[in-house]
């Protein structure tokens, strides 16, 4: 089925040309690079306008990561809730959700939903704005619509191509994760003793009162440890983000890593290695920093908890 697929108008998106030789720069004393030489060249070198986009990349991946947490946590709630519905076709379609997305593997949902998605969205609009058009939309591998239909427009400034690729990245990663959070909330909504949601209705609490204020509050020690261990998975998972056009950290550590020949401003051998090495050491760094941030988080919703080892 994938091979069906046409991926050029994904991919070929946000290919960018890089032989340009007029690079913006922030020093005024970078306008001649052949003249340069020692840390000058470096300062010029890390400072150029396909280096700032490189640094802004940074931001997008940690943007992206800062936006899909609570779509994230929504779908998984959604989809733990419905599996616990007592309504039988709303229980049917959670564990659909989450045994399907479990069950395939995530660079399907990439590389043929999301795509799937694009093209459904530019189908509908070609209905609706080109009725006339007397061309067929599927020919062979091509999928052809009016231009008009086309999303975004081939006269869209680029930051709309920018919004669209992340909007594309948002919907895949949030609807994949998802559906392990809605496993791990599950599980978690499980967990909890019912002793003490019993302990609830005895006291004449309502189904409402004991699920905001007992089942809740309690779940979260459970979840936790499956959710952080989730969020490192996410992270490690942001490469896959050139799949649907976004300029991630790994596509510009490539780019700006390969050989450059004297057309280029500043001429280098293969330096892939040193920004894959740099990469290592920022992955490393947020995965550190996001371990002390959930240890402090458990600690802080087991304080009071009865364990093995005692109150916490």
């Amino acid at each position: 089925m994938l091979c069906c697929l046409n991926l050029q108008p994904f991919i070929g998106r946000r290919r960018l040309i890089l032989q340009t030789l007029n690079m913006p720069q922030m020093f005024e004393f970078c306008s001649d690079p052949k003249t340069l030489e020692g840390l000058t060249w470096w300062a010029c070198y890390v400072s150029n306008g396909k280096h700032m986009d490189f640094y802004f990349s940074f931001v997008v991946v940690l943007s992206l990561l800062a936006v899909m947490v609570p779509l994230v946590l929504l779908l998984g709630f959604s989809g733990a809730l419905a599996r616990r519905s007592s309504i039988a076709l709303v229980r049917w379609l959670g564990l659909i959700y989450t045994s399907i997305v479990r069950g395939v593997p995530d660079i399907i949902f990439f590389l043929f939903a999301l795509i799937a998605l694009d093209q459904g969205i530019e189908y509908l609009r070609h209905v609706v704005l080109c009725p006339d058009w007397t061309e067929a939309v599927r020919q062979g591998s091509d999928f052809r619509v009016c231009p008009a239909a086309k999303m975004p427009l081939s006269t869209s400034p680029q930051w709309v191509h920018e919004i669209y690729g992340i909007f594309l990245a948002v919907v895949g990663f949030g609807f994949v994760f998802g559906a392990f959070a809605a496993n791990t909330i599950y599980g978690a909504l499980q967990a909890v003793p019912k002793a003490q949601l019993e302990t609830g209705l005895s006291i004449g609490m309502t189904s409402r009162q004991i699920f905001y204020r007992i089942h809740l509050p309690q779940m979260w020690i459970y979840a936790l440890p499956g959710l952080s261990n989730l969020w490192m998975i996410l992270i490690k998972a942001t490469p896959l983000l050139f799949l649907l056009g976004v300029e991630d950290i790994v596509y510009w550590a490539r780019e700006l890593g390969g050989t450059k020949t004297a057309i280029f401003d500043y001429p280098h051998a293969d330096w892939r290695l040193g920004y894959f090495m740099f990469l290592l050491l920022f992955y490393l760094a947020l995965t550190w920093v996001s371990e002390r941030v959930f240890d402090r988080i458990i600690r802080h919703v087991s304080r009071g908890q009865t364990t093995v080892g005692g109150t916490v």
